[in-house]
């Protein structure tokens, strides 16, 4: 640990921090506008449409948005801004959606002078934003003679049907009625003008002519963006969660970075090695296609230990992608895709470090960095390191809750800007892992006979790189043209009982992109060809298994059409063809819908097929903390397990709506997917003594339905809350069963408040309810299990306090506060080199209640 942290000191200390890195390539053009509103729906807009960043200027109505060439174009951003009401430039707003513009935001009829002269004169009035409900606010004008608006001087202003309560105008025309009653309407009065009564309604600044008495728009004083948020504009489901979400807990990694969100689950594999995996539509992880910025991530070796080679504080943002997805990204999307979003270089602090301790002896450190070489060339550093040296066996198997842990990760990335719209990047990523877990006398006792313990070794060593490589064609500027490519070197040597397993991954990914925009925005065409290669070798020598080699070689082109109407609704067919060198043609047809009914509410139909060839060993590597014997039950010659490759069908429907309850918007999503496999592996873990791989005889499904509600309570405080129901059958030789360790039901509460003086609180309560535990029925009477497992409680928490506007943050949080443990996870962890010794089926936390406490330090300038 002592040679991580000085390498950490030595690269830091050598980087001069002084300007940005970016991935993506950046764009700057003036967008029309005036107010802090005009500001979010731009920013918002850009964001929606497409933009990884986007930074609207008041003052110099300048927009700067951040793209990835290869999916977007500048153009689509520009005409989506003007049809939500901003000229810019290429495009001009039509005059229906200008004209249903708030009155801040009327930048062709009001100069930004006097949009700013109502707010400064709130300001001199001392009414804060949390007033102004109580108040009615605004400018009365007359017309002189060559018909201009002037602002008028001691004009009279009165509640309708209450005496006494009355204002006048001041010299720049500007009142503030106090209407604590919420009355209907106002008199105006001003001698030579009409006396006019003028309909008033919470939250309204009026801009009032006598000459004709209208009302003019009104002006929404706030807007609030969520820190987790389902698009309503989006074909594709996504789910948005930023890096202010991530911070609401301690996100150590990304398997720890969904504990405020109800749509992904984390689950322990076994009860020895510590692994986690996601679960999503009730699928496990290697049905869920994980991405770091848009490039395959997590996947054959890394399926189980991946999660963990992202620590959390890199992380900028997270999408999440319900349903088969989009065409371009690959075939092995099955239940949902979740891409992962590095901090980018070109926005953000420019020095970042984060340190973590908890009282399991966990303990932290994670810095990244930028700097500008010159004005072409950038480059950024990330640095993590772990160290877990104390075991703990808190419910008293003798086996050690977690492992110990030392590891350390770096990520070095450039990005370069050409000459003829050419830019790219690249960067390199080192991990090593050194895990041990098993007896705990063997790590912490005094015993002499060590070797006899029964432990598990695991020794990682993984290197990836990566180029991204981009042209948008001068003479056409729609169109543009990208290279992803990709290389990862996996090497993992572990021992489970005395029973080595060793496996070494080499892969190769190449993704050629094209994409234009055809006529209009309205139509787009995305195709491409891609090439996929795994060379993976496995050693197994528990039950005499031996070697197992695979070589795979995919090439793949795909077409991908978008249609969006700009109002209402969108559809986005799309197809690929891949050809397995050991399974024959991979057809992967898929189809996207939307509809909005309005601009907050939005109904997406999705469909598609997903293929995937599985890592038995990898994706179950609990069944190594098991003395059953492995049976492997397939009979294609073309693959090393004798299996067949993975096929599924994925249907779904998500219905969004938005509305206001007290002036705050509420927030129902509503998501319907189902799963249907044409060819599964079946892992059967039915038998105690045994665990059998084979091909899918038989109907295997899951049915996920998710209701989620989300509201701001009062100001600051959030709550979103939601209820999952889960049915998933799979077919076994003795018959279809419900999908073991998942729980049919679950709820989740999550609730977070922040004050004006950077206190934050969130909390977490998640309830998991019965889960279906594989029979043990001829195991000895001590070692039987029932045959589901009870219902339990999760409750996480974290209080936070910042300084100097976020520079630096101090954190303490606990995890299962209601010390909620499995307690008998191991079989026979008395007797670990028996028949009966078993760790794999786990359904709860096995340590119990966790504080923990951390900081962040953040540089921004």
């Amino acid at each position: 640990m002592k040679h991580i942290i000085g390498i950490l000191t030595i690269l830091l200390c050598t980087m001069s921090l002084q300007a940005q890195e970016t991935q993506l390539l950046e764009y700057q053009f003036r967008v029309e506008g005036l107010c802090g509103m005009c500001k979010d729906r731009i920013e918002e807009v850009a964001l929606e449409s497409g933009a990884a960043t986007a930074e609207w200027d008041e003052n110099t109505k300048i927009l700067v948005v951040s793209i990835d060439e290869s999916k977007l174009s500048v153009s689509k951003i520009r005409y989506e801004l003007a049809q939500a009401g901003h000229d810019n430039g290429q495009f001009k707003a039509p005059d229906e959606v200008y004209d249903n513009l708030f009155l801040c935001c009327k930048y062709r009829d009001i100069d930004k002078a006097s949009h700013d002269a109502m707010f400064e004169n709130n300001e001199e009035e001392g009414i804060s934003e949390e007033e102004l409900e109580n108040y009615v606010i605004g400018i009365i004008y007359g017309m002189d003679d060559e018909g201009n608006k002037v602002p008028l001087i001691g004009a009279n202003i009165t509640v309708l049907d209450d005496e006494g309560e009355g204002t006048t105008t001041n010299f720049e025309g500007y009142f503030a009625l106090e209407n604590e009653h919420q009355h209907d309407a106002i008199v105006v009065s001003y001698i030579g003008y009409n006396t006019d009564t003028i309909e008033v309604r919470k939250n309204k600044m009026l801009d009032i002519t006598l000459s004709d008495g209208t009302i003019m728009e009104e002006i929404v004083i706030k807007y609030k963006k969520r820190t987790s948020a389902v698009s309503f504009v989006k074909t594709l489901n996504i789910e948005s969660i930023s890096r202010e979400e991530l911070t609401k807990a301690a996100c150590c990694n990304l398997s720890e970075s969904f504990e405020t969100n109800p749509s992904v689950d984390i689950s322990f594999s076994d009860a020895v090695t510590g692994a986690k995996q996601i679960q999503m539509l009730g699928l496990s992880g290697p049905n869920v296609m994980i991405t770091r910025e848009l490039i395959p991530d997590v996947r054959v070796m890394s399926t189980m230990y991946g999660l963990t080679y992202t620590p959390g504080p890199w992380v900028q943002a997270i999408q999440l992608i319900k349903g088969a997805g989009s065409v371009t990204n690959g075939f092995e999307s099955i239940a949902g895709q979740i891409n992962v979003e590095l901090k980018k270089p070109c926005s953000g602090e420019y020095f970042h470090l984060n340190g973590y301790a908890n009282e399991g002896s966990r303990f932290e450190l994670n810095s990244n960095a930028r700097i500008e070489l010159n004005e072409n060339l950038s480059t950024a550093i990330l640095i993590h390191g772990k160290k877990m040296g104390h075991g703990n066996d808190r419910n008293n198997d003798g086996f050690l809750d977690m492992p110990l842990e030392e590891d350390a990760i770096i990520i070095n990335r450039w990005k370069w800007f050409g000459a003829n719209g050419w830019t790219g990047q690249f960067g390199i990523k080192a991990v090593t892992q050194n895990h041990d877990a098993g007896s705990h006398e063997h790590f912490e006792g005094s015993s002499d006979n060590h070797e006899d313990h029964w432990r598990m070794e695991m020794n990682t060593r993984r290197i990836e790189f990566w180029n991204k490589t981009g042209v948008i064609f001068a003479n056409d500027p729609n169109a543009s043209m990208a290279l992803q490519l990709s290389g990862v070197y996996h090497n993992s040597e572990s021992e489970f009982g005395f029973m080595p397993y060793d496996n070494e991954q080499k892969s190769l990914y190449l993704n050629l992109m094209y994409l234009n925009i055809l006529d209009n925005t309205n139509h787009q065409i995305h195709t491409g060809f891609s090439y996929q290669l795994d060379d993976v070798q496995e050693i197994v020598t528990k039950s005499s298994l031996g070697v197992f080699n695979r070589f795979e070689s995919i090439p793949g082109a795909y077409l991908e059409y978008t249609y969006n109407d700009d109002e209402k609704w969108a559809i986005v067919p799309g197809i690929r063809v891949d050809h397995h060198n050991n399974y024959g043609l991979f057809v992967t047809p898929r189809l996207n819908m939307k509809y909005n009914f309005n601009d907050r509410s939005i109904v997406r139909l999705s469909a598609g097929r997903g293929w995937r060839t599985a890592s038995i060993f990898a994706e179950n590597l609990g069944l190594f903390s098991t003395n059953r014997v492995i049976e492997i039950e397939g009979t294609n010659l073309n693959n090393p397990y004798g299996l067949n490759a993975e096929e599924a069908w994925n249907y779904g429907v998500n219905l969004t709506h938005g509305f206001d309850i007290a002036d705050r918007e509420f927030v129902i999503a509503m998501d319907l997917y189902r799963t249907d496999f044409k060819n599964q592996i079946i892992a059967d873990f039915e038998d105690a003594r045994f665990v059998r791989f084979y091909n899918l005889d038989g109907q295997s499904y899951s049915n996920s339905f998710q209701i989620k509600f989300e509201y701001e309570l009062f100001k600051n405080f959030d709550i979103r809350t939601a209820y999952r129901l889960f049915d998933v059958q799979m077919t076994y030789k003795d018959g279809t069963k419900e999908k073991p360790l998942l729980p049919r039901h679950r709820a989740f509460l999550n609730m977070a408040y922040s004050t004006n003086n950077d206190w934050s609180f969130d909390m977490t309560w998640n309830w998991r309810g019965s889960q279906r535990i594989p029979s043990t029925d001829i195991n000895p009477e001590k070692y039987i299990r029932p045959d589901r497992s009870p219902d339990y409680v999760l409750l996480n928490a974290q209080v936070s306090k910042s300084w100097g506007d976020g520079k630096f943050e101090v954190y303490v949080g606990g995890e299962n506060l209601l010390n909620y443990r499995q307690n008998d996870a191991i079989i026979a962890a008395d007797d670990p080199f028996g028949t009966f010794f078993d760790g794999s089926l786990v359904y709860a936390p096995l340590f119990g209640k966790n504080l923990y406490l951390g900081f962040r330090y953040n540089l921004t300038n």
